[in-house]
């Protein structure tokens, strides 16, 4: 079979199913920011959760053919490969935080920046329904709970 079409165990519409998701779900974590104004929208949001997934889906090509080929002697492990993009996110993330007057901003674009980022590793790994409900979660989380805390903070200024 042609190497464009059939990459290791996925073939090239499973590829795209991964990706456009993992971009598609990274844009939709990143609206909120947008419509805030926030630098961390959805571009940003939806190339962490991209990278994410490109780079998880790799690490499983990777591992899928070293043991194709009997390459026992290698170390290879795609659960490193997460680690990895986790503690990179933390990076990326930590970066977008900034103190100023004694106020912290960006604490939350920072958490869904790193929520995109695991979405895209979900998706990478063709874990479909552990990424739809993380997306869903992240979603109620952005949306509903802004309702939430203005009611909260009307409450609490009358």
């Amino acid at each position: 079979m042609d190497e464009l079409q059939y990459m290791g165990a996925i073939p090239l519409e499973g590829l795209a199913l991964r990706l456009g998701l993992a971009a598609l779900g990274g844009m939709l974590l990143g609206l909120d920011r947008e419509l805030r104004g926030r630098a961390t929208g959805l571009r940003t949001h939806g190339m962490v959760a991209l990278s994410s997934c490109v780079i998880t889906v790799s690490a499983f090509l990777v591992y899928e053919e070293a043991i194709a080929r009997d390459l026992e002697y290698l170390s290879i492990d795609p659960l490193r490969v997460i680690q990895g993009l986790a503690q990179a996110i933390g990076f990326i993330a930590a970066g977008a935080i900034f103190v100023a007057k004694g106020d912290v901003h960006n604490l939350t674009s920072a958490a869904n920046l790193w929520l995109a980022a695991a979405v895209g590793i979900a998706l990478g790994a063709g874990q479909y329904a552990l990424a739809g409900l993380a997306l869903g979660f992240g979603l109620l989380l952005m949306t509903f709970m802004r309702v939430v805390e203005r009611f909260m903070h009307r409450r609490l200024d009358n």
